[in-house]
């Protein structure tokens, strides 16, 4: 089992620890409730070590990730990032992405924990007789996140003077390279997985600590808490975002789970472009949905959805109590019949059927300033 640069300070903070992804992490410090409405209110701190970073680098690396990828790495800006999927051949997606455009010929792949070493292979495979060098970075780098509308203020203190503007003047989906206040560099983005704003820092494995420590530290006056898995996955959830393995997995191709939009077919050739052609030109056999619970029972991944009269068209990946609307929520894949918004279903939940009816996605999506 894999343990993270900070798992001496999670539990040094009564972290309850689980497996996911290979890894030992957080589950939560005090209560899921309390994390997640923290992260809505104030902000939280995350460790997200156990993602992976694969670095490609080389005059060919545009060339080589918009083979590799569905997405246009060509046409991503410096200092910006995409959303992308990596897909096998038959269309399946292996795993869903954020690219950075680190440089012109530098380009950094974000990969989920559990499929990291997979996308690492992937690449190195794909970019052959590209002149491009694809490095796996993981086991060196540490990545904290700082997520909830006192994000930005609690960032800021943690980078030297000279780049806190820089860090303010960061749009969504871009990154800059900073020097922290301890002198040590960091990559700083501002995206997340939770609905909020929030910031996500790159830095080596040895200086995890130290910024662990000055965000918690930097945090207080702001009402940052520490926040673990359990809160990430309903702060998500209400944020309508996939989770690989439950929305998205080697059955479901990017159009079923709604995400057809990353796929970029005006490419002339890219691994997975020609089933995901004719995949675009078919009818779906299924769709993502959002499940607005009527009662107080929430589903969970895996139990049957069924019309009223019991007869099931789909199934729950994903399900929980949201803590920020105060009734349950979940996602499925139904069948295109039963997937217009307000269409009355319910879910089996131990062979009783509780209603749901479907909703857009996002459940949840924070006010602008």
């Amino acid at each position: 089992m894999n343990e993270t640069p900070l798992d001496a300070e999670h539990r040094a903070l009564g972290a309850a620890m689980t497996e996911f992804g290979g890894w030992l992490m957080p589950l939560r410090y005090t209560s899921d409730l309390a994390e997640h409405r923290a992260v809505r209110e104030a902000a939280g701190l995350f460790d997200l070590s156990h993602m992976g970073e694969i670095h490609l680098e080389g005059p060919a690396a545009a060339a080589a990730l918009d083979h590799a990828l569905v997405g246009s790495a060509a046409g991503i800006a410096v200092g910006r990032a995409k959303y992308s999927m990596i897909c096998a051949p038959d269309g399946s997606v292996l795993d869903d992405l954020i690219v950075y455009r680190l440089a012109d010929q530098h380009f950094l792949v974000v990969a989920n924990a559990g499929n990291a070493p997979l996308v690492a292979r992937e690449l190195v495979a794909r970019a052959e007789g590209f002149d491009v060098v694809v490095t796996d970075r993981s086991a060196q780098t540490a990545l904290i996140a700082v997520q909830g509308p006192a994000a930005e203020g609690i960032v800021t203190a943690l980078v030297a003077k000279a780049d806190a503007d820089a860090v303010r003047a960061l749009r969504y989906y871009a990154s800059v390279q900073v020097t922290l206040h301890d002198g040590a560099p960091a990559l700083v983005a501002r995206t997340g997985y939770t609905g909020e704003d929030g910031f996500e820092l790159f830095v080596a494995n040895d200086d995890a600590v130290a910024l662990w420590r000055a965000a918690l530290a930097a945090g207080e006056e702001h009402g940052l808490v520490p926040a673990g898995l359990a809160a990430r996955d309903s702060l998500r959830l209400e944020a309508g975002m996939p989770l690989y393995g439950h929305e998205l997995d080697t059955t479901t191709t990017p159009y079923e789970a709604g995400l057809g939009r990353v796929v970029r077919l005006e490419k002339p050739e890219f691994v997975g472009r020609e089933a995901l052609a004719a995949r675009a030109a078919a009818a779906p056999e299924r769709v993502l949905v959002g499940l607005r619970g009527e009662g107080r029972r929430s589903a969970r991944a895996g139990y049957d959805v069924v019309t009223p009269d019991g007869t099931r068209v789909g199934t729950v990946t994903s399900a929980a109590p949201s803590p920020t609307l105060g009734h349950p929520v979940a996602m499925a894949y139904v069948t295109p019949e039963a997937s217009a918004e307000g269409t009355a279903l319910a879910v089996d939940v131990r062979g009783r059927q509780e209603p749901f009816t479907v909703t857009a996605l996002p459940f949840y999506r924070r006010q602008q300033a």
